[in-house]
């Protein structure tokens, strides 16, 4: 096989302040985009390393899915190519072919594959990292640990896009069959037939609703949930008997949902076991909303989806029984799909990454009580094999905290710079327009928005539906969620799950990166408030404070 690089276009011209040095001249011919929903900012050394690479390719091969996946880090920036392999027409079409089977089979046995193979690997992953004595163990052990995390963490990204890739898939071909069949009448028609669906996201986001309600029928620890500060509630309630029982129920939900950071696959996310105060925001918004029912939201929508469901079966009576049986089918895939967008996350980006964090934030204690790097947190801007040559040098020390100190300076510099969307060179062409796979990465990472004639307005994609009229509320990251009140519009340049307990708070939201197979629009869905995602330019163009309308059929912003 070899890969197709080629295009007859010239490379995309960088800007000035952003040059570009192509350690291997042929990639320029690639054509290279900033995944802005995953990697917006400048990211460490470490996590490059880690980068998933090897993870989407797996999952390429293992589904006989000619593609390929290539990452770059250009001025501290990620990049990804995603590109085809040129193969004979012979093979192409045999290939072809084989994939089809292939996701075929996948779509058919997507849940018992779940129970009785993937959450079983996942869960034995888990078990071995927890096992690990990283507080017991001698330097040579724990040097053994990371060998050993860097392993489960490869085969976490395997895992993670065997599972992804057909379940977003099979909620994508849903979609496109049903329009085919009943055409564009709704951007939201299909998504409303596997709506009210449970999920961990939405779990999570349950059980923290539900500790507010007991926080509600307990006055005094309502009043500090109240009146205190986030970073003061833990300990003002543990002055009171009844206020250390509830900060014991909210350890234990965080001991299970607290295993996350601010953003997707990353190391470097602080959780919220490590730091709590977005879980107790997130609380803190809840117990403001005293007849908030979230049982309530959940059964109505689901009462809607088994409503509109009977309307779209009759309406296939007089269909032929192999479009009928084509439309149960990847109803059922679709179905199931959509719950492990969500799950997957749970058990792959936050608990396992999570857990290989911990054994990395012990080897970053070690070298920071000898001296080696700053502070343990530093670990992220050494490369894998200079924590390994580090640790293993101990009791003697490799002075690292210059290397850090530039590299933390690199990153901070290129924060200040506006990072192009695209580098290198474009495709001689659009992706081919039946090929399911680029419609599913299109309605997934989103399409660039059209440019509006209306100064006053901003296009997106179609995320939720409904309209609302509010203030906005830039946020840039969770650290700064506190800013958000009740009712406000959520501005962001991305969301990922453990942003959800936020949409109890907004009333619409928007983002800058995405299309309607996004984090951000399916759970917008789930808790019925409008979104606009992938606008672009949202976050810079949008003042906080700004009244606009968010109108999430049309996918437009209003600024008022």
């Amino acid at each position: 096989m070899s890969e197709v690089h080629a295009a007859p276009a010239g490379p995309i011209p960088t800007p000035p302040d952003f040059p570009v040095d192509w350690a291997d001249p042929a990639d320029q011919r690639l054509f290279w985009t900033q995944d802005r929903m995953h990697w917006p900012d400048p990211v460490p050394l470490l996590v490059f390393d880690m980068l998933p690479e090897y993870g989407f390719n797996h999952a390429f091969d293992h589904y006989d899915v000619p593609m390929r996946f290539r990452g770059t880090r250009v001025n501290t920036y990620l990049y990804n190519a995603m590109f085809p392999v040129h193969l004979p027409p012979e093979e192409a079409e045999a290939k072809h072919k084989s994939s089809q089977e292939k996701m075929g089979a996948a779509f058919a046995g997507m849940g018992e594959l779940w129970e009785n193979e993937w959450v079983p690997a996942l869960q034995r992953i888990h078990d071995q990292l927890d096992a690990m004595d990283l507080r017991g163990a001698s330097n040579a052990q724990l040097l053994e640990y990371v060998d050993g995390a860097v392993a489960h963490l490869k085969r976490l990204w395997e895992l993670h896009f065997v599972i992804a890739v057909p379940a977003y898939l099979a909620v994508s071909e849903f979609d496109e069959l049903y329009r085919e069949l009943f055409g564009k009448e709704g951007a939201y028609d299909a998504y409303r037939l596997v709506q009210g669906l449970d999920n961990l996201t939405l779990k999570a986001g349950r059980e923290l609703w539900q500790l507010s309600r007991k926080a509600l029928a307990v006055p005094s620890i309502r009043e500090v949930l109240e009146t205190r500060a986030a970073a003061e509630v833990i300990p003002a309630l543990e002055t009171t008997a009844e206020g250390r029982a509830f900060v014991a129920e909210l350890r234990a939900y965080l001991d299970v949902f607290g295993q996350r950071g601010q953003t997707f696959l990353t190391l470097t996310d602080v959780s919220w076991i490590e730091d709590p105060t977005p879980a107790i925001k997130s609380l803190k918004d809840l117990v403001g909303q005293p007849d908030k029912d979230f049982d309530a939201e959940r059964a109505a929508l689901a009462a809607e989806r088994d409503q509109l469901l009977a309307a779209a079966r009759e309406r296939l009576k007089s269909y032929p029984e192999p479009v009928r049986g084509q439309f149960e089918f990847l109803l059922k895939a679709a179905t199931i799909g959509v719950v492990l967008t969500e799950d997957h996350n749970f058990w792959i980006d936050y608990a396992g990454t999570y857990k290989v964090r911990r054994v990395f934030l012990e080897a970053g204690r070690r070298l920071a009580a000898a001296g080696a790097i700053p502070q343990a947190t530093d670990f992220a801007h050494l490369s894998l094999d200079e924590i390994k040559v580090t640790l293993a040098a101990l009791p003697a020390v490799i002075d690292q905290k210059e290397p850090v100190a530039e590299r933390k300076a690199e990153m901070a510099r290129w924060a200040q710079v506006q990072q192009p969307p695209a580098i290198g060179t474009p495709p001689p062409g659009p992706p081919p327009a039946d090929d399911p796979f680029f419609k599913f990465v299109g309605k997934f990472f989103g399409v660039p928005p059209q440019a509006s004639a209306d100064p006053s307005e901003l296009k997106g994609a179609a995320g939720s539906p409904g309209k609302v009229r509010a203030v906005a509320r830039v946020i840039t990251s969770l650290a700064d969620a506190a800013r958000l009140a009740k009712g406000e519009i959520l501005v962001a340049e991305t969301t990922a799950p453990p942003w959800t307990p936020l949409f109890a708070t907004a009333s619409a939201v928007v983002t800058d990166t995405g299309g309607i197979l996004s984090h951000c629009a399916v759970v917008a869905r789930e808790y019925g408030i409008p979104a606009v995602v992938g606008a672009g330019r949202a976050t810079t163009t949008i003042r906080d404070g700004q009244l606009i309308e968010v109108d999430g059929d049309a996918g437009t912003i209003k600024l008022l």
